[in-house]
């Protein structure tokens, strides 16, 4: 078995595709289509994304997440304009600085104890509008699920679009696991985003099932003017359109998206609560959690040399080497033969 082949706890974007949605890709490859999004795939999009989000919502496939992040935000600010995030925001800390150079966008980083902002943690950056000397903050982005594996509710969203609109800003979510804050918190996607007064959405699928399966939703077009120009620009208008938009489109029928992310969300919990039994006192010694398990995500810290002895056997990251913390990640593929396989062997290596 290599490396790639062990047993997958580094990354739900390392899990397959979902045969529905790979059914959905061969249905699609069927001869010519009009290409850019001219194609009945992509129109359909277009209604299954109202019926998901509310009348006036519209869907631009996408090929990355951070084409989608960036495309999103860009659209969303003049060019003196910046964007309030958290200092640990995907947008801040994992795009290689696409905001910044490609996008051309300020970005005012909070720091915050769980990844996600509050209206208080909003109001530190706030401010200086007017002044010709500070990048106006315009629009505030959160995370869902955050970086960090918590997960915001609607009333906490509410709470911060209320806060942002107040100030004229606009309220952009990077909704890369989404489907996963839906399922964990048991709503539709409306209620943790135009319910709650989101304006604009990056809607991840590639973490859930997907193949090339990301666009930006907005929740009212007036929100991201010139949004077709900017894809374009941004390099994130693909001609196939239709292989992207079919697999949006079943992501988005009978819940699959959702129904994927409950079953990551519940390998999560699985795992946790194995961990939980096997760390109690006389068993396991030295893993400690440093999160709450909200979705599909655990992070914890290990005993000195136990996290390399574990990548023997199961793939998962360090998340901060220097502490000993590793994140441990659960996708629609993972099984509870994986999970109970892991648990022993993370009783085997940190027993004392």
């Amino acid at each position: 078995m290599t490396a790639t082949q062990l047993p997958n706890f580094a990354s739900d974007n390392y899990a397959g595709i979902h045969p529905d949605v790979l059914a959905a890709i061969v249905e699609v490859n069927q001869g010519p289509e009009s290409a850019y999004g001219n194609d009945p795939y992509t129109h359909a999009l277009q209604e299954r994304t109202r019926e998901t989000f509310g009348d006036s919502a519209v869907a631009l496939p996408v090929l990355t997440g951070t084409g989608a992040n960036v495309t999103a935000l860009q659209t969303m600010l003049p060019r003196w304009g910046a964007v309030i995030a958290a200092q640990s925001a995907h947008i801040n800390t994992d795009e290689g600085g696409a905001p910044e150079h490609t996008g051309g966008i300020k970005l005012l980083a909070v720091p915050t104890p769980d990844g996600k902002l509050t209206p208080e943690l909003v109001d530190r950056e706030a401010w200086g509008w007017g002044d010709v000397h500070r990048a106006q903050p315009l629009v505030v982005s959160i995370t869902q699920v955050t970086e960090l594996g918590t997960v915001y509710t609607p009333d906490e969203i509410r709470a911060l679009a209320e806060r942002a609109h107040a100030h004229g800003m606009l309220l952009h979510m990077d909704g890369a696991r989404i489907s996963n804050a839906a399922a964990a918190l048991d709503v539709p996607l409306r209620a943790v985003t135009s319910d709650a007064g989101v304006d604009v959405l990056s809607y991840g699928g590639t973490k859930n099932g997907g193949m090339l399966a990301e666009a930006v939703i907005v929740m009212d077009p007036d929100a991201a003017p010139g949004l077709d120009f900017a894809r374009k620009s941004l390099m994130q208008l693909a001609s196939k359109m239709r292989f992207l938009s079919a697999q949006l489109v079943a992501l988005l029928t009978d819940d699959l998206g959702i129904r994927n992310a409950a079953h990551a969300n519940a390998m999560a919990r699985r795992l946790r609560e194995g961990l939980e039994r096997a760390t109690a006192p006389g068993s396991v010694h030295g893993v400690q959690f440093t999160q709450p398990t909200q979705a599909n995500s655990i992070f914890a810290t290990l005993p000195a040399g136990a996290a390399d002895r574990l990548r023997e056997r199961f793939r998962f990251y360090d998340w901060n080497a220097a502490h000993r913390e590793v994140r441990w990640m659960c996708s629609f593929e993972t099984t509870t033969e994986e999970v109970d396989a892991f648990v022993a062997e993370v009783g085997r290596v940190c027993r004392g």
